[in-house]
């Protein structure tokens, strides 16, 4: 049923001290079972919205909704800073380094990427958007808990990040971890003084 559709997401590249600061917080983890398997460097983004199974015809409409959007909107700076897990310390699934300084300006702009794709007949995510950078998932049943007490609490220096522009991606999932391909990269409008 799903075997000509692609498997698409709205993204953002991330700094390269992003995947440097990866490479640390990984030693706050003493854990080596296969159930914790960490991003590797060319799948580390910051998602905006995962938009799902999709028809490959309705990849130039998602191409020119997401251009018509990122027109609207001016480039956004912010930091990466602080760690996090889903959905708990306890029995975390998902680690993560959060964002910091442009919530409200990024929040409008996911939102309005939301409700023109809903325009198209994929839906606004039902949950709330965290914006996040995916480090590292853990599957269950593990033979054990990880600890990843010294992960939430590692202080790092805040990383400059800007988002200058978007990118549509398709991923095809495979054994060893899914293979990306870029469909579409989109401009946002450039600040004053700014090229």
């Amino acid at each position: 049923m799903t075997e000509n559709l692609l498997r698409t997401f709205v993204s953002v590249t991330v700094p390269h001290q992003v995947l440097t600061l990866q490479e640390m917080l990984k030693t706050t983890i003493s854990y080596s079972e296969k159930n914790l398997k960490w991003s590797k460097p060319g799948q580390i983004h910051l998602t905006l919205k995962f938009i799902g199974y999709t028809p490959p015809d309705a990849v130039d409409k998602i191409n020119k909704i997401l251009e018509d959007v990122a027109k609207r909107h001016s480039w956004m700076e912010f930091t990466v800073s602080g760690t996090g897990c889903f959905p708990t310390q306890e029995r975390p699934r998902v680690l993560w380094v959060g964002l910091d300084g442009a919530d409200k300006i990024l929040l409008n702009f996911v939102n309005d990427i939301n409700q023109s794709l809903e325009n198209l007949g994929f839906p606004k995510e039902e949950k709330e958007f965290i914006p996040h950078i995916t480090f590292g998932r853990i599957t269950y049943p593990p033979p054990k808990t990880p600890n990843v007490v010294s992960f939430l609490n590692t202080k790092y220096d805040p990383i400059p990040m800007s988002i200058t522009r978007i990118r549509l991606i398709s991923s095809e999932l495979f054994p060893n971890g899914p293979i990306y391909s870029i469909l579409g990269t989109h401009f946002l409008a450039s600040k004053e003084g700014k090229k």
